[in-house]
């Protein structure tokens, strides 16, 4: 069954700025009566009649609905198949029942199975780690840990995964998983603040060749400037997800999170020590780096 919108009951919704204008054609699509698979202005059964300009606008959306509805669904069926680990967990992910938990009071803040990186976005991470040669990695924002296993899956066998996650229900989903991964041991959770665990890891020494940030939107520009204070090796990459949260950086509407990742993307953009550039994945994903400390060079 679909609903107005023509979504299936009980997909998910759209949350990355391509899928959700996907939906906004989706919707004017229904509202000047096109049914998938129907010709647009001919009624089931019947002749086609001469196109009036209204037809004619039909047509329009409906091309530009199946262009803009493809893209993402073609990305994924051309790119890498996650692994039956990592295909379990999405599994799982999606299974649970999360405003309960919230209710519950087994999270402190309320989570989704949309937060999920997903497949696409799992697969150019694993890429960048076996590009970059990195050895040691850390994620901060760990989610159910599909993200951090498909770089351990990527990392060599000696290589290492330090994870900060402040919810403890969701350290303990995601060990199970990686308990069960022949990568898992490769990977270390770490629960609780992430601005404590990266004094922490500064404090002890601890360096990384690649950083994955995906946390609270608004903590983004403080876990970078931790990350920059001897963190990240000199020629490391930091990866950092839903910089075009929503398309909110761009749109007057904004909520918090979208104001915090304009926020940042502006501090990015105007600090002369780094080289950056965002990726339109999913989401969002900006790539960065200082510059001149490019490996080999």
């Amino acid at each position: 069954m679909n609903d107005r919108t023509g979504r299936a009951e009980g997909a998910l919704r759209p949350v990355t700025p391509h899928d959700i204008l996907a939906d906004l054609v989706a919707q004017i699509a229904t509202r000047l009566g096109h049914v998938p698979g129907q010709v647009p202005g001919q009624a089931p059964g019947q002749a086609p009649s001469q196109e009036s300009p209204s037809d004619e606008l039909r047509d329009l959306v409906v091309r530009a609905h199946a262009l803009a509805r493809g893209l993402a669904p073609y990305v994924e069926q051309h790119t890498t198949a996650p692994s039956s680990a990592l295909q379990a967990l999405a599994d799982a992910t999606g299974g649970v029942d999360w405003k309960a938990l919230h209710a519950g009071g087994q999270t402190g803040v309320k989570l989704e199975s949309e937060m999920l990186c997903g497949p696409v976005e799992a697969q150019f991470l694993s890429m960048l780690v076996g590009l970059s040669g990195a050895r040691r990695v850390l994620e901060i924002g760990l989610f159910t840990g599909y993200s951090a296993l498909a770089m351990a899956q990527a990392l060599p066998a000696d290589g290492r995964l330090v994870a900060l996650e402040r919810e403890p229900w969701l350290v303990e989903f995601a060990r199970g998983h990686f308990d069960r991964s022949e990568h898992g041991h490769k990977i270390k959770l770490v629960t609780g603040p992430a601005d404590q665990s990266l004094r922490t890891l500064r404090d002890e020494g601890e360096t990384f060749d690649l950083v994955f940030i995906d946390a609270d939107k608004g903590g983004y520009v403080a876990y970078l400037d931790a990350v920059l204070d001897g963190i990240l090796q000199p020629g490391g990459l930091i990866v950092v997800d839903n910089t075009l949260l929503q398309g909110q950086p761009w749109l007057e509407e904004r909520s918090a999170a979208g104001a915090a990742i304009a926020a940042f993307n502006e501090r990015v953009a105007h600090d002369e020590r780094l080289e950056h550039v965002i990726v339109p994945l999913r989401d969002g994903v900006s790539l960065i780096r200082v510059r001149g400390e490019g490996r080999g060079g």
